[in-house]
């Protein structure tokens, strides 16, 4: 068998169906518009992921017999309080801590230099003053690169102040209309749909369930990771509270990645604080508590349909999509990499139940 052959008899398989074919094309025309137009339609985008989201509360809401529309002004209300809470709160919070450090950190330095001699001292056959010279100037040169990047950015962002005020209007004119809407713009989007679309629907059920229930639940892990990390660190007397909450926060987007990755600014500054004391092993171990509370107490009660990937599928996706698409890709990269379990799973399915239907429908026929 030559490989000619192999590979006509492989897209005999999975291609000799024509809704195959139209799903192929879909997907083809919706991975190229989200990666050649994604920065122009990232207001929709944002829009649409912000919308999928509320709807879970506007359809809490319409169970419990409350109308439609109501149910939309209610949840769409209580999303731009939540919006106004950040930009007004939390926002500048956030950023006066970012000031604060970066401030501090000549005083930072001068503190882990003192550490490094301590060590010299009491090590001198382990650490050589070679070495903390050499480890004081990688930290100078991150540093100095981390300051160009952050001016870069600032510098770069003065002129976009236009687009994100559009950016920040349409947003939300976008999530109401997408929420108070949705069935008229649901029903146009399946009209544009092929009549017969089993393979599509298959597909649909079987991962529609997870990313809904991953994205809620990935979006409320954050809140309360985040939240209690405030307050444990707040307890503890810990400055940058606010920055290294959200920081936290952030870091259950990467699984397995983002947890040891924030356990580093987190020790650097308890150290710098606190010293090599009772006070910095007491942060340290509450943070560990935290983590693993999350993983093993609140991500088995918010994700209640379970993911069913392994834990390497899980890292090559974060890597992959999170390299295509930044932010967004490492948020869906879970989502995205059941969407092509579920292609692998349900296609060969799909086309092997129809072309048994036609046969059955045949025989019986004669």
């Amino acid at each position: 068998m030559t490989l000619r052959s192999v590979f006509r008899s492989w897209v005999e398989h999975y291609f000799s169906d024509e809704e195959a074919l139209i799903l192929l094309v879909v997907l083809v025309l919706g991975f190229a518009v989200v990666i050649w137009l994604g920065r122009m339609l990232a207001p929709f985008l944002t829009a649409l992921v912000i919308a999928f989201l509320l709807q879970g509360g506007v359809n809490a809401l319409t169970r419990r017999h409350v109308p439609h529309f109501l149910a939309v002004m209610l949840v769409y209300l209580a999303f731009i309080g939540v919006l106004l809470a950040m930009a007004l709160v939390l926002l500048p919070l956030i950023w006066n801590q970012l000031v604060n450090l970066v401030q501090e950190t000549p005083r930072m330095f001068a503190s882990g230099q003192r550490l490094l001699d301590d060590l010299q001292a009491r090590y001198p056959q382990l650490v050589t003053p070679d070495q903390i010279q050499d480890w004081i100037g990688m930290a100078g040169r991150e540093v100095t690169q981390l300051g160009q990047r952050a001016l870069t950015l600032s510098l770069a962002s003065l002129g976009n102040v236009v687009s994100l005020i559009i950016y920040l209007v349409l947003v939300p004119i976008l999530v109401f209309f997408m929420l108070k809407d949705r069935d008229r713009l649901v029903s146009f989007t399946v009209s544009l749909l092929p009549q017969r679309r089993e393979l599509m629907t298959r597909i649909w059920q079987e991962m529609d369930d997870q990313i809904a229930n991953y994205v809620r639940g990935k979006v409320t892990e954050i809140a309360i990771v985040g939240t209690v990390t405030f307050f444990t660190f707040a307890f503890f007397g810990l400055p940058y509270t606010a920055l290294l909450a959200v920081l936290v926060g952030l870091s259950v987007l990467v699984p397995f990645i983002g947890a040891a990755v924030a356990t580093l600014p987190v020790a650097a500054v308890a150290g710098f604080h606190f010293g090599i004391s009772d006070e910095f092993l007491y942060v340290l171990i509450a943070y560990g508590v935290i983590q693993a509370l999350d993983g093993n107490v609140l991500v088995p009660i918010l994700y209640s349909e379970a993911v069913n990937l392994h834990p390497v599928s899980i890292i090559l996706a974060v890597l992959f999509f999170g390299g295509i698409w930044g932010f967004w890709g490492v948020f869906f990269a879970i989502p995205l990499a059941t969407l092509l379990k579920a292609l692998v799973y349900a296609w060969p399915r799909g086309i092997q139940q129809r072309q048994r239907l036609q046969t059955d429908k045949a025989l019986a026929d004669k």
